[in-house]
């Protein structure tokens, strides 16, 4: 068991509501992070997670070669944070993944700046989980909201995840708890077989 899966987490809660338990819209999952608290509000699932504590690191050669680029801060939680100046860079940035795969710190790798159209943008990388980009990453932005937030002096953050797919994140700060919204949709049914 990982110790945080957003994916999982609101897969989880989404089927119960949807399939078993219409008439629930609140869940709470005993994890390795503690209790985590999936509340549906209409179309949104919102999520209760963790705040990652996170110190500020120096900036290596060695992360400027495996990203393609010098950010302009660096901290580390669980990921390596790096922030950058310039949106349009982490929209298209290409970093080499098998010199992430080798970076020293950081599970992840969470690139942000700040947003025209949301708050914040991001991209999520996890090459070392075999993961090249994670499409929209619930625990990475346990990383992401909290920077913004005090950067921005602001407690609610609209968050967009710009990888391939996309996705809009709905985020407020409560204390050292992130709370993040979304949409979920059904992407398959299936039925599985195994022989006795």
């Amino acid at each position: 068991e990982v110790d945080l899966c957003g994916h999982a987490t609101l897969a989880t809660a989404y089927v119960i509501m949807n399939f078993y338990e219409k008439d629930v819209s609140e869940l709470s999952f005993s994890t390795l992070s503690g209790i985590l608290t999936v509340v549906r509000k209409g179309d949104l699932y919102e999520m209760d997670f963790p705040a990652y504590d996170m110190k500020p690191v120096e900036i290596t050669d060695a992360m400027e070669d495996a990203i393609g680029a010098r950010p302009v801060e660096a901290y580390l939680g669980r990921d390596l944070l790096c922030i950058f100046e310039d949106e349009n860079f982490v929209r298209n940035m290409a970093p080499d993944m098998e010199k992430l795969k080798n970076l020293e710190e950081g599970l992840l790798l969470q690139a942000t700046a700040k947003g025209c159209d949301a708050d914040c943008i991001s991209r999520s990388f996890a090459p070392k989980l075999n993961v090249p980009e994670d499409p929209v990453c619930g625990s990475g932005h346990c990383h992401i909201v909290p920077y913004w937030a005090e950067k921005l002096g602001k407690e609610e953050i609209e968050a967009y995840a710009a990888s391939e797919r996309g996705g809009t994140l709905y985020c407020k700060m409560e204390g050292n708890r992130v709370k993040m919204a979304g949409k979920a949709a059904l992407y398959s049914i299936a039925d599985t077989f195994v022989d006795n």
